[in-house]
């Protein structure tokens, strides 16, 4: 049979190419079917325009699959050498070095763009179960742990590099999950420093016969200054775990004589609160916002009292005690609107709120206003 020598030709050359495409063992069906998903994908393409090329334009070179960008950015995320880039809208698809198989190819062909994927969620878990809340709130909820669960798996994750972390995980295992307290009252003070929070503690301490804790206890103090050097989410979970080591001790205390505590929970909150959100008073998170709420699994207090004493009369204190100030009471000294945001969380806290006190007078006239709220709240 005689066959016409340059269709003989254009045979032979369309073999040759697709030889390249497909290893021997793969060529005869492979052939056909490479045929009719380039024939649907020509007719895809025909209808609707997309991003996704299976051939680069011109000027663009293959790169390394670890240099793909980022979702949502024109940047690279990894590889090294000279790299082209696009915004996101123009990025073509990019194969790595060594090719792909028929399979890999046309799956690559249909990727989605990278801006419909869905954002990869935070580390540590936190936040993962709770429902979105206004802007600021995932932040927060990520630096000021929910849960004595949430506080165990933050300072586990630490523990290998600080082994004053596994310290503090040791004496918080050993605590007892929903402590409950005794018969008699316990009593928070809350504010910022030099409101008079020591003076008047000891005083309500001495006058009821009660019992003096503070946050954060006793056995984890002298590691406050490690922890105030490392990122947000680990310092908070440092002072976390102190609430609910101290609430074992307020639940045993509790049962002989009324407990008396110079900061709890709603310190933690509030300085987490104000530290992570930027801006005015009116940027905190709304007022029912969760991040105001107490802890279900932390001991609860029958009453809690926030001294507050006028800016230039606290400064005033701060320089007559001379001691070595802490960062945050340095931020609230210079920072006018960070010392805003903290007393306004302080005011915003719930379940239970606070009873704000007036600790500019002398200090038998607060001592007693204190003894009267703790006789009216507590039933003394």
């Amino acid at each position: 049979m005689l066959v016409n020598k340059s269709v003989s030709r254009r045979w032979e050359g369309k073999k040759k190419n697709e030889s390249k495409l497909f290893p021997f063992s793969q060529q005869g069906g492979a052939r056909q079917q490479w045929h009719r998903k380039r024939r649907k994908t020509e007719k895809q393409e025909a209808r609707q325009p997309v991003r996704a090329q299976s051939r680069f334009p011109a000027g663009t070179e293959p790169v390394h699959s670890s240099a793909i960008p980022a979702a949502g950015t024109g940047e690279v995320c990894g590889g090294e050498g000279r790299q082209k880039t696009r915004p996101p809208e123009e990025q073509p698809v990019l194969f790595p070095a060594g090719g792909h198989s028929f399979v890999s190819r046309c799956l690559l062909l249909r990727r989605p763009p990278l801006s419909a994927l869905p954002p990869a969620p935070a580390p540590g878990g936190d936040a993962a179960a709770l429902p979105p809340g206004p802007a600021g709130s995932p932040s927060l909820r990520r630096s000021l742990p929910p849960s004595a669960p949430a506080v165990r798996r933050r300072l586990r994750e630490c523990a290998g590099r600080i082994p004053e972390a596994g310290a503090v995980l040791d004496l918080l295992e050993k605590c007892p999950e929903h402590q409950k307290k005794g018969g008699f009252p316990v009593v928070v003070f809350e504010g910022l420093d030099a409101t008079g929070k020591t003076t008047v503690t000891q005083s309500v301490k001495d006058t009821l016969n009660g019992v003096l804790l503070r946050s954060p206890p006793a056995c984890i103090s002298q590691w406050r200054t490690i922890f105030d050097d490392e990122p947000a989410p680990i310092k908070r979970a440092f002072y976390a775990a102190g609430n609910y080591i101290l609430a074992s001790e307020i639940a045993k205390a509790s049962t002989q004589a009324p407990v008396i505590i110079d900061r709890y929970w709603h310190s933690t909150a509030a300085y987490t609160i104000a530290t992570e959100i930027n801006g005015e008073v009116q940027d905190l998170p709304p007022g029912h916002d969760e991040v105001y709420q107490w802890p279900e699994d932390l001991l609860k207090p029958d009453l809690v009292l926030l001294l507050t004493v006028d800016a230039e009369e606290r400064v005033r204190r701060l320089q007559r005690r001379g001691l070595e100030k802490t960062k945050e009471e340095a931020e609230l000294e210079a920072n006018c609107l960070f010392r805003r945001r903290v007393e306004e969380s302080y005011r915003r806290m719930a379940n239970p709120a606070c009873q704000e006190v007036d600790a500019s007078p002398s200090k038998e006239e607060v001592l007693k206003t204190v003894l009267q709220l703790i006789k009216k709240h507590c039933a003394l």
